[in-house]
């Protein structure tokens, strides 16, 4: 637990702690949501197994009943180069292309992203950028469950107005980044 001296949202809070991160790799979950069993383990071998920079899954919401229902995001299961999972994010209007919140990365790509930007919200859309990176693997499996709650913030009466503008910020970030590492000579791309 990292502690700071006032409230500085999550985004903040999230980059300062990679400053204590002292493993080779890294993932995050937000404090009420679940992560499976299998979850880190299976991730974390296949990244060890395969030499890809990133490897993600899919995500459920858990309803407070204990019932799940499985989101798989726009991006097929399988490897892809790097870039490539921008592709299935044509405008910031669209679904996500995965999930933040699945991604297993090495820290120093975490790192090399910024972390997870500044927004007050859809910090974690910035997250996305790691993508642009390395090669990386979705696995169709769930690895993240997503509790959902009356409390949670998506839900509150003032998130839709600054949703948008949120979305607009990391998917742009995020195409402008996969664009200038294509131009790169000797990038292969």
């Amino acid at each position: 637990m990292l502690a700071l001296p006032r409230p500085v949202g999550a985004a903040c809070a999230r980059n300062l702690a990679v400053n204590e991160v002292r493993t080779e790799f890294m993932t995050w979950a937000d404090d009420d949501d679940l992560l499976p069993p299998f979850s880190l383990s299976s991730r974390l071998h296949h990244l060890k197994n395969t030499g890809l920079g990133w490897v993600a899954g899919y995500s459920a919401d858990l309803f407070p009943d204990g019932s799940t229902r499985v989101w798989r995001c726009p991006t097929p299961p399988g490897r892809h180069e790097p870039g490539q999972v921008w592709t299935y994010w044509p405008s910031p209007h669209h679904t996500i292309p995965i999930g933040p919140t699945t991604i297993l990365a090495p820290t120093r790509l975490w790192s090399a992203i910024g972390g997870m930007g500044g927004l007050v919200q859809g910090e974690d859309y910035l997250a996305l950028k790691i993508t642009s990176l390395a090669p990386g693997e979705l696995l169709p499996q769930v690895v993240y469950h997503y509790r959902k709650h009356d409390a949670q913030l998506t839900r509150q009466p003032d998130y839709d107005n600054l949703e948008d503008q949120a979305r607009v910020f990391a998917w742009r970030s995020g195409n402008d980044l996969a664009s200038a590492l294509a131009l790169q000579p000797g990038t292969g791309r």
